[in-house]
């Protein structure tokens, strides 16, 4: 019962973790429609495609305070309502300008979606398999793209109008989320070092664990006599913890990812491979993302996120390099660019896609996890964003080959960084990790 309430509970807020996935993708099969019926210069197209990730980066940074304030809960709540406007808002908008301001909201809502989900999931997670569970958030992420792209192929044969269908159908997951949340206890740890209810937090803790309820209950205590009611997290003892979330974050986007995610059709056409042909290459790598992220689900509490890790570097220094190499030889087939990514993204989905949500919710001690999330988040949305923004003109000016030898270097940098610094954090409680991350 034990375990099965926690699965219940992780998958419930997992499905914030699906809306995200699927808001971030479904805008791919109407941007063309909404640019003709707005009658959009490039500027404005731009702006529409990508206002939903200058949301993102507002969410992510300011989520850790309703997550910190009002619970872990009620912020959920907020994002599912969130996703419910935004999918209505943008599905029946006659104006541009409040079409916008909706896709805004549905940015926000994977921007807190992003601190508060995995946060909640590691909170209530028995230490030996938090990895699985946390990484149910990254699972449904990839699935809600996945679903997406399958959506709006579905609904597309319906004509132009179909792009408000296409966006207006995530109400459905998103009220299904939204009543859901109900069923979900507070966090434990929230309820003990935020409100001091400890015995509502026990009482969750018995949900989670009859048996040493008691005790994880006083380790909690424990921790929270040991700091501040209001800890400030930019201080000299949180220092290792900011690092690790901080370049993790980094290099989780300098590996090239939302390059090759957002404009993989643009690559493959780079490559010689025909529009047609682009589009199918595309949909290959969203079931290997898909196919590879399930995988790592199953090893992370078995071999560890570090050793994912060095295994996932490896891989992408290769796969890049390899793609970097084919495209300076300037006689290459796009099949074989297609190849190599679809390596580079198997080993991104078994190291970097699956560990970085569950790493970093880890790491920060329990009076500064939705802040130390909140940074970790915030740092890889506006990674996210300068790649994204960035990767057409580089591609242009330099050449696919010194693109993505760069991407391999900084895998390489990666390497070093997991060899040298990432501490392994599978089957230890979060207050055994704290007082590790507190050694240092």
């Amino acid at each position: 019962m034990r375990k099965n309430s926690v699965i219940a509970w992780s998958l419930v807020v997992a499905l914030g973790g699906f809306l995200f996935g699927f808001d971030t993708a479904v805008i791919s099969g109407a941007e063309k429609s909404i640019q003709a019926y707005w009658n959009l210069n490039v500027f404005e197209h731009g702006l529409t495609v990508s206002i939903a990730l200058i949301g993102t980066v507002l969410g992510s940074l300011l989520g850790s305070i309703p997550s910190d304030k009002f619970g872990r809960k009620k912020t959920l709540f907020l994002v599912a309502a969130l996703y419910l406007l935004s999918s209505l808002g943008t599905a029946l908008a006659t104006n541009w300008f409040v079409f916008l301001a909706f896709r805004l909201l549905g940015g926000f809502g994977v921007g807190i979606s992003s601190v508060t989900a995995p946060i909640y999931i590691s909170e209530i997670s028995p230490a030996n398999s938090r990895g699985r569970l946390v990484g149910l958030f990254q699972f449904n992420v990839v699935l809600g793209i996945l679903i997406s792209y399958l959506s709006n192929y579905i609904i597309g044969q319906g004509g132009d109008g179909s792009w408000r269908w296409m966006l207006g159908i995530q109400a459905v997951p998103s009220a299904i989320f939204y009543v859901l949340i109900f069923l979900v206890p507070e966090s434990p740890r929230w309820l003990v070092l935020h409100k001091d209810r400890k015995e509502e937090a026990l009482a969750v803790l018995k949900r989670i664990n009859p048996l040493n309820c008691h005790e994880e209950l006083a380790s909690i205590s424990n921790a929270q006599k040991s700091h501040k009611s209001n800890e400030k997290l930019l201080s000299k003892k949180y220092k290792f913890p900011i690092t690790l979330a901080v370049l993790f974050a980094i290099f989780n986007q300098v590996s090239g990812i939302n390059a090759i995610i957002y404009y993989a059709p643009r690559i493959f056409e780079m490559a010689g491979l025909g529009a047609h042909t682009s589009l199918l290459s595309t949909v290959g790598i969203g079931m290997v993302n898909f196919t590879f992220t399930l995988i790592a689900i199953g090893f992370i509490d078995k071999i560890g996120r570090r050793t994912l890790m060095l295994i996932g570097s490896i891989g992408l220094i290769l796969s890049l390099g390899l793609v970097s190499n084919t495209f300076f030889s300037g006689n290459f087939s796009g099949m074989a660019i297609t190849f190599y990514l679809m390596i580079y993204i198997a080993f991104f989905a078994f190291s970097q896609g699956a560990v970085i949500w569950v790493f970093i919710s880890e790491i920060f001690p329990n009076e500064v996890r939705a802040k130390g999330q909140t940074l970790g988040s915030f740092t890889h949305w506006i990674m996210a964003a300068i790649v994204a923004f960035s990767f057409p003109y580089f591609a242009e000016k330099l050449g696919g080959g010194t693109t993505f030898m760069f991407f391999s270097a900084m895998m390489v940098l990666q390497l070093l960084f997991v060899w040298r610094l990432m501490p392994e954090t599978k089957g230890k409680s979060l207050e055994q990790i704290e007082h590790n991350m507190m050694m240092h």
